[in-house]
């Protein structure tokens, strides 16, 4: 008996031995590993790619104001370095299939016998296509395609090899494998439905709307899953709005509103606000749809989507003409931000909008900032938004300027005896504000303690009664809250900023402004004195003569802003005049006036034109205004009075190389001329004497500028072209290696006090050439590179050392005898150093010999 069991035993191990082997095909081989693969690798890796694919589902957010994608994960669309991960779980997933293939593939004859291997090869390919590295992941479809013809997956291997060629952009291999896929005989719907979203997520990608259209629609059609329905249903609706079918979108995004709760309610109240904002305002039911946005905001289910209602209800209201109650719900939207992105920049533009619109300018840059902070930086729309900002940052800068200047010079202007009295009865209101603040503190805390009380003795039984333990669930406690705050705070209306006194000072919001920046840090007793806010006033004629200049050139500053930038020709008019009212330094008085003149002039206000234009004829009759006034063809270009004329010659100074004085004298044209159609000419040939002079970065910023402040003049126009396609290929500023120059230069270095003697050696460098006859490979030139440092160059040398030891024989020549230091460099390398400035770090790279390494000496 002993003995039977042991050979039972052994007759097992064997039995077992041979199913473990790979090398043959047997029943109880073949079964043995495909059930292993199965229940072990293949199940565990299938758990691991599912664990994954749900944090991807959790940490995606849609964007529902582009077209949605169809698959609703998010990558990052990058190739991914071998051997990084981006997820441990797809990681997991990945080890288990290569388990599965390594240890149970029977692979005998070119033919595979474990039927599950091909099971585990999609499981391989998936956790490569979620691990973001779709080269590999491709390997992995294909293999099942060319080795598992006629394998049950084949189908999907096949989407999935489409999808992977979406990724990395290869959207046409796609839809060539996919219609391949679409007309075979027997294709299951699923994959129909899988198939057709694919092939419209790839003219989707590739803006082809038309073909898309019917794919989504056949896949919306034949899809089981009812999250899926509703988003490719969606997707059909925001897929007829870009084609501008309107009434086809709402019926689609009808359906999915039908759907109910068999989909995901985010679909369902996207939705509806499509439909809404398709709604026809002249046509349609407003009172209707009024109502529809009343029910939803009303549902409680719809509470995780109020900053969408809100938003629409901004939009209801503004479209009917009512702006200011669109306001309100504009920031109630803003207030219920739930990590919509968009929409939150969405509300900011366009509370940004209606504020530019009524020409609250500063208020409608404060916007514009809030905006960027919800936009992907460097995309397009911030590029948008931040152009707009910056065209607001001088009306901002100048206002800001003029109201707080305007503010100090008031208060100096009062008597001692009227800043008491002001101080005083700021500090009285103060310190009442204060003695409330301590006295809402202390009941605030009374009313935590009783809280606290009703909580801890509020029994079982009452709390059944009034409906729990809650405060706002128990009557009595919500009574004595309500009496008490009456006590504290009187009748208070709803609103921000509830709390504080109902005072009727005569203290501007300017004024608090100056008064508050004034007194940053001082302790309360100082804060309560009159004398610590009269201290801050200034009383130096020096300070207040500065206060008063910079305030003058703020109002003209604004008054050409609102003119030529904006056409707010009522702010224009009213910041030049009242700068006229406050008797402006003359070179500020006549340009004012003349501009004036021209606003009425454009207005049709023939009364105030001629007021403006007798003015400047009478008081000012020898001024180029004057007689531009007499003659508008005095403006000639070979008047030398013109700005046109004076153009010229400044150009004739930059051609000169005298880049400081172009620079100084383009901001005195600048101010001169402010509002002429010469200030763009002047900005651009500011810019580039800037860069000559300063080098790249001093260029890229005043190109920037120039292309920002003036997008309608042709010089503008230029500098916006230079900006985002010549500049970022003449940024960089490393140097070449000496063995990819193909032509040097020599450069002997002077300082600018010594420019005469680098012209001498200019006139002997080019008899030199002649007398050696290279005059047709070799030129010569003088250079400036920055205020104090100009270069006599060689230019058309093949080789550094034919270079340099052309230097040497001019070095020990007699009749030349040149002993100025030089140094050698390609060709490009000079280049960089004169456009980035950068000679010194040049001259501390190794490229230099030790013998030529300071040309200074």
């Amino acid at each position: 008996m002993k003995r039977l069991h042991k050979i039972t035993i052994f007759l097992l191990a064997v039995l077992l031995f041979a199913a473990c082997s790979r090398k043959k095909n047997t029943f109880l081989s073949r079964n043995y590993h495909a059930v292993t693969a199965e229940y072990n690798a293949i199940y565990n890796g299938d758990v691991a790619l599912a664990e994954g694919k749900e944090e991807l589902a959790l940490t995606y957010r849609d964007n529902f104001w582009e077209i949605l994608p169809v698959e609703r994960i998010e990558l990052k669309e990058e190739f991914t370095k071998p051997g990084e991960q981006t997820n441990p779980k797809f990681n997991r997933a990945e080890e288990k299939a290569a388990k599965a293939i390594q240890k149970h593939s029977i692979y005998i004859d070119g033919k595979e016998y474990n039927p599950q291997i091909d099971e585990a090869y999609m499981l391989l390919g998936k956790a490569r296509y979620f691990d973001e590295r779709f080269v590999p992941a491709q390997d992995a479809f294909n293999f099942i395609l060319n080795r598992y013809a006629t394998s049950n997956n084949v189908n999907e291997a096949r989407m999935w090899k489409a999808k992977t060629n979406i990724r990395m952009g290869n959207e046409e291999g796609a839809l060539e494998e996919l219609a391949e896929l679409i007309e075979k005989e027997g294709l299951e719907v699923e994959d129909l439905a899988d198939a057709s979203a694919i092939m419209a997520q790839a003219y989707i990608n590739l803006d082809t709307l038309e073909a898309a259209l019917p794919l989504i629609k056949t896949a919306s059609e034949y899809v089981r899953d009812n999250e899926l329905k509703g988003r490719y249903t969606y997707i059909k609706g925001q897929i007829y709005n870009r084609l501008g079918e309107k009434d086809s979108a709402n019926m689609a995004f009808q359906e999915v509103i039908e759907l109910n709760r068999k989909s995901p309610r985010t679909y369902m109240l996207n939705s509806y606000m499509e439909i809404a904002r398709n709604f026809d305002y002249e046509k349609g039911d407003k009172v209707a749809f009024l109502e529809l946005l009343q029910d939803l905001e009303k549902n409680r289910e719809n509470r995780p989507f109020l900053d969408l209602i809100y938003n629409q209800f901004g939009e209801y209201y503004r479209n009917t003409k009512n702006v200011d109650t669109a306001i309100i719900y504009y920031n109630k939207s803003i207030k219920k931000y739930l990590e919509n992105d968009p929409l939150q920049a969405l509300n900011y533009s366009t509370l940004a909008e209606i504020s530019f619109d009524r020409a609250l300018y500063r208020t409608a840059g404060k916007y514009y900032d809030s905006t960027l902070a919800f936009l992907p930086e460097n995309s397009r729309p911030w590029r948008r938004m931040k152009k707009k900002l910056d065209n607001l940052a001088d009306v901002i800068k100048y206002e800001d300027i003029a109201t707080r200047n305007d503010s100090i010079l008031r208060l100096a202007g009062m008597s001692e005896f009227q800043q008491m009295a002001y101080f005083s009865e700021y500090t009285k209101n103060l310190q009442e504000q204060i003695r409330q603040d301590s006295i809402a503190k202390i009941k605030e805390e009374q009313q935590i303690a009783n809280k606290e009380f009703y909580k801890k003795n509020t029994s079982k039984n009452s709390e059944a009664n009034e409906g729990g333990a809650f405060y706002f669930y128990n009557s009595s406690t919500v009574a004595y809250g309500r009496e008490e705050f009456r006590k504290i705070w009187g009748t208070r209306k709803l609103q921000d900023n509830w709390r504080m006194s109902n005072n009727n000072n005569a203290i501007t919001q300017e004024e608090n402004n100056v008064i508050e920046s004034a007194i940053d840090g001082a302790t309360q007793s100082e804060l309560l004195n009159p004398q610590t806010y009269i201290a801050t006033i200034p009383t130096d004629e020096k300070v207040i003569d500065s206060l008063t200049k910079d305030r003058n050139f703020a109002y003209y500053q604004l008054g050409l802003i609102y003119k030529e930038k904006f056409r707010e020709y009522g702010l224009a008019t009213n910041r030049l005049e009242k700068l006229l009212g406050f008797g402006p330094e003359e070179r500020l008085v006549l340009p004012s006036k003349y501009n004036l003149y021209k606003i009425y002039d454009l207005l049709g206000n023939k009364a105030e034109a001629d007021k403006w234009k007798n003015d400047i004829l009478n008081n000012h009759s020898t001024s180029r205004y004057a007689e531009i006034l007499r003659n508008p063809n005095t403006q000639l270009e070979t008047d030398e009075s013109s700005p046109e004329f004076k153009y010229k010659a400044l150009y004739a100074e930059f051609e000169a190389s005298n880049y400081d004085y172009v620079i100084a004298t383009c901001d005195e044209f600048l101010i001169i001329y402010n509002g002429n159609d010469i200030v763009p000419k002047l900005e651009m040939l500011k810019a580039t004497a800037l860069g000559r002079r300063d080098g790249f970065e001093a260029y890229k910023k005043a190109v920037n500028f120039v292309a920002l402040n003036y997008p309608l003049a042709q010089e503008g126009k230029d500098a916006q072209e230079i900006y985002t396609k010549v500049l970022p290929k003449i940024a960089v500023n490393s140097f070449i290696e000496d063995k990819d120059a193909t032509t040097w230069k020599i450069v002997y270095t002077f300082n600018a006090s010594d420019l005469e003697n680098a012209k001498k050696l200019e006139k002997k460098l080019n008899d030199a050439i002649v007398e050696y006859h290279y005059e047709n490979n070799m030129s010569i030139s003088l250079d400036y590179y920055n205020p104090s440092t100009y270069f006599v160059i060689i230019h058309g040398l093949n080789t550094r050392l034919g270079g340099r030891g052309f230097a040497e024989v001019l070095k020990e020549n007699k009749k030349y005898k040149i002993k100025q230091p030089f140094f050698e460099i390609a060709s490009a390398n000079y280049k960089i150093i004169q456009i980035h400035k950068n000679l010194d770090s040049y001259l501390n790279t190794d490229k230099i010999t030790e013998e030529n390494s300071n040309p200074q000496k």
